[in-house]
């Protein structure tokens, strides 16, 4: 039973680093239109998060966007050898982003974004195939990040700034794949936890050598997700299980990786305008996940992640002074490799297709609309570290699985 529980622990923490299995780009709508793609394109406050090195760049004293992303995802695990079939039912998350930035001066402005990377969930049926692993999910997010930015010259800015999050999670799974109390209820636990906190930073490079041509680099440092005195409660448990069920609690640190962008836009003649960015993300340093109890126990548990790519390009088109077209596309990369492919976190290698538009209503205010559809390759995979009885107990089977992501926001200047 400690053992389950210890595992428990490790699925709730494996998704607050995977936001209920999709670590999608929702950080703005205007960049979100044109494939996410936003180190070199400086047209809104969304700089805050894409490039803070840009923000002295921006024509406007004052500029302010917020908007809002409703997710709709849909899973689909199957297992023909079993003859198991099952969809889980996931709730809308509703991740938003607001940004301000101000011009104090020619050479410095100032910013603050507030956003939410992973805000999103996973809901399978009572008592699924998998329900040993992991039931429901539901994860909220939120990044703040102060930011300055410091023009050196008439070509090359500067910023940063920090960044601390701010988390909360709830999880439940089944104990075991057949433990059930007097009444033949399955027993299981639900983690949950709140005011999770981590530090780091943002830094970024503008350079616009001509007019037509910018290049911006970015980087976000790794954070170290800390989760203390969380709670557990445990239902239907038999009374002749033995241990402590009453008042555990744990710790345990998650490091969330270091990221590195680079990007080029490249204004083809005033109404269109073309964008490529490359991210590079560090999760080699997530090896393994240590949890620590109260009760004395502890637990290691390998991870063994790989380093990800992710390939974006967006195009722009001025078609009126009233409205702006744009779109885009990106591929997405799973760090997860063989072996550790776990329902709570069902992401293999996707597909990205966006677009949207600007509605200027007037010269300061604008209406800003996007969508993306997710489409993840579909993998035939298992997750083979599940332990019962000292031994491993592999859970695996054929994951399809999409989403589609609406997108809405407004924006203001002057």
């Amino acid at each position: 039973m400690k053992r389950t529980y210890i595992s428990a622990i490790v699925v709730l923490m494996t998704t607050f680093a995977y936001a209920g299995g999709y670590r999608v780009a929702l950080q703005g709508q205007k960049q979100l239109a044109m494939g996410h793609t936003g180190v070199a394109v400086i047209n809104s406050a969304e700089s805050v998060f894409f490039n803070p090195g840009g923000l002295t760049f921006l024509d406007k004293k004052i500029t302010i966007s917020a908007g809002i992303s409703p997710i709709f995802s849909n899973i689909h695990f199957q297992n023909s050898q079993f003859g198991w079939s099952t969809e889980a039912d996931n709730p809308i998350a509703t991740p938003f982003n607001v940004y301000a930035a101000y011009k104090v001066n020619e050479w410095m402005s100032a910013g603050i974004g507030v956003y939410t990377p992973y805000g999103s969930g996973v809901e399978y049926p009572e008592n699924w195939e998998g329900s040993h692993l992991v039931n429901k999910i539901e994860l909220a997010a939120i990044y703040i990040q102060p930011t300055l930015s410091f023009k050196i010259n008439d070509k090359l800015s500067i910023g940063g700034g920090p960044i601390i999050a701010i988390g909360s999670v709830n999880f439940n799974r089944n104990i075991d794949r057949s433990m059930t109390n007097v009444s033949g209820e399955r027993a299981n636990v639900t983690i949950d936890d709140s005011g999770v906190t981590a530090w780091g930073y943002s830094l970024g490079l503008a350079f616009r050598p001509t007019e037509e041509l910018t290049l911006g680099l970015t980087y976000k440092s790794e954070m170290k997700m800390k989760a203390r005195d969380g709670e557990a409660k445990f239902h239907n448990i038999p009374s002749t299980a033995p241990g402590n069920y009453d008042n555990v609690t744990f710790d345990a640190t998650l490091p969330l990786p270091a990221e590195l962008a680079v990007g080029a836009s490249y204004m083809i003649n005033e109404k269109w305008l073309v964008a490529f960015d490359y991210n590079r993300v560090y999760w080699d340093s997530y090896e393994s996940l240590d949890v620590y109890f109260s009760n004395g126990t502890d637990s290691h548990n390998p991870r063994n992640y790989k380093n990800s790519s992710v390939y974006r390009f967006g195009l722009q088109y001025i078609a009126s002074e009233r409205f702006t077209i744009r779109g885009g596309y990106y591929y997405d990369e799973s760090p997860v490799q063989a072996g550790y492919f776990a329902p709570e976190t069902p992401r293999n290698d996707s597909n990205n297709f966006t677009g949207g538009l600007s509605f200027n209503i007037s010269e300061r205010f604008a209406i800003d609309a996007a969508f993306l559809f997710i489409h993840f390759d579909e993998v035939d995979a298992s997750y083979d570290h599940y332990q019962e009885n000292g031994q491993n107990v592999p859970f695996g089977g054929s994951y399809k699985n999409n989403a589609f992501i609406p997108s809405i926001g407004v924006s203001y200047g002057f």
